[in-house]
This record gives structure tokens, sequence and C-alpha cells, in this order.
């Protein structure tokens, strides 16, 4: 890859007006269903693949990732939910600081021990203010980084929240409801934060229908992340419709 990745996803961004990006749970998704899932995702024009989870219990993470590195061309992101998924077989890694929160491991803690490792193996690192957004129930990830979510009904706070990222120099934002989460990020916030900051803003958590990914689209977010929904409904038919909900919309906001 000569390009960056990060440039690559912004060079997605200013063409398509947004990306769709899934998101890949090596606990979740068996490897023997690697050939197929990447074969719908590329018919689709899924643009990435984030890897990772809360809290991969599958030992061998880089063995999967060089099997799904023979069924893809796609860029291979990591969502690292511990340093036990930064990997080499990885093309880039989100360098996530969970600054809706104040557990300092997630804050910065975590980062002194990752990065002399990022380094060492060359993965280049993707700087990203990760803010989880109060959904309706403890999701995994607010559990497992003890981090107290921002309140869905404040976007005032998650746009100080986002300032404070953008002016710290983190290339993305990141809104998520967590894992299946019961609600979705409001739009209000995403316009908001959108509205504020000039860093792209990745959506993510409870996005399961079409519309929904519409309407986010809509309100300015810049990369679209599903999961859940396709672990659950993996067939190419409801894929296509989230991805063509994404890509159909977003050069209408760009």
């Amino acid at each position: 890859m000569n390009a960056s990745v990060y440039q690559r996803l912004c060079s997605v961004q200013q063409e398509r007006g947004a990306g769709f990006i899934v998101l890949i749970d090596p606990d979740k998704l068996a490897v023997s269903l690697l050939p197929l899932f990447a074969e719908r995702c590329h018919e689709v024009g899924v643009d990435a693949f984030f890897v990772g989870g809360s809290l991969l219990h599958a030992p061998t993470f880089d063995d999967y990732l060089r099997r799904l590195r023979e069924v893809t061309h796609l860029p291979l992101i990591g969502f690292p939910g511990s340093l036990s998924q930064v990997s080499a077989e990885l093309d880039a890694i989100l360098f996530l600081s969970v600054i809706s929160g104040r557990n300092p491991e997630y804050l910065f803690g975590q980062h002194v021990h990752a990065a002399p490792i990022i380094q060492r193996i060359g993965l280049e690192p993707i700087s990203t203010g990760y803010m989880l957004v109060e959904s309706g129930r403890t999701t995994t990830a607010q559990y497992m980084s003890h981090s107290m979510p921002l309140p869905r009904h404040k976007p005032e706070v998650a746009v100080a929240t986002a300032l404070a990222a953008e002016m710290m120099g983190m290339r993305l934002l990141y809104t998520d409801g967590g894992s299946g989460a019961d609600q979705t990020v409001p739009e209000e916030m995403i316009a908001a934060i959108t509205e504020a900051c000039t860093v792209p803003l990745v959506v993510g958590g409870g996005l399961r229908t079409p519309d929904e990914v519409a309407r986010k689209v809509r309100a300015g977010a810049r990369f679209i992340v599903v999961g859940t929904a396709i672990e659950q409904r993996p067939d190419a038919g409801y894929l296509h419709e989230l991805a063509s909900a994404a890509h159909g919309l977003g050069s209408r906001v760009s």
C-alpha cells in the first residue's frame, strides 16, 4: 500500500461522502465463514474492515488475521480492546483514547505500553478520540473500559469533548453506542459535532436498518460502522442495503 490507510480512508470519504466499514469480532465470526463473508463485502463495496473485540477469547488473533488477509484486499484496521490485539498482520490500528470517560488506563495508560510495540512492528497508528454514548443499557465496551458514557441528551457535552480531541491532534472522532446498543447515537449529536469539528466522524453502535444508516449520514457521519447486525443477519441482500444507504446518500452531504 503506497498511500497510508488513513489517507485511503480520507479519499473514500471525499469520493463517496461516507465510507461503510464492517466490524469483525473474531469471537463471533468463525474462520470457516471468512471467505464467503469477505466475498459478500467486496460485492457490495465495503470500504474497510475494523477487526477486534472487547473480550477476544480466541487465542490465535494473528492466525485469524492471516486467514482474513488471504480472502480480502480491503484494509484491515485494528479496533483493539486490549494489548493482545496489537498485531503486525494489521494494516493500521485505531490508537483509541476513550475521551468520554475518565479512566486513565484507557485515556493514556495502555497507550504507553502499546506505543513501542506499534513502532517496532511498523504498524500505522490512527489517533482516534473514542466517545461512548449512552445507549439505553450498559454495553460491553462501557463495562470493560470502566467509562461513563456521554449523556445522549447533551450534544453540547459531546461537542466540547470532540473539540478537545481535535485540538489535541486526533485524526478521527468516533461516537459509539457500543456493541448491540439499544439506541443509536442521536442525529442531533452527530450534526453538532460535525458542525463544530473538521476531523472526520465515525458513527457506530446499534445500527440495524438502512434507514438508520441513512439518517446518520445525513446528519454528518463520514464513516458508518456496523458489526452486531451483520453477525446476526449475514445475508448478502441485507449487507447490500446497509452499504447502499451509506454510499447512496454520502455525496449529498460531502
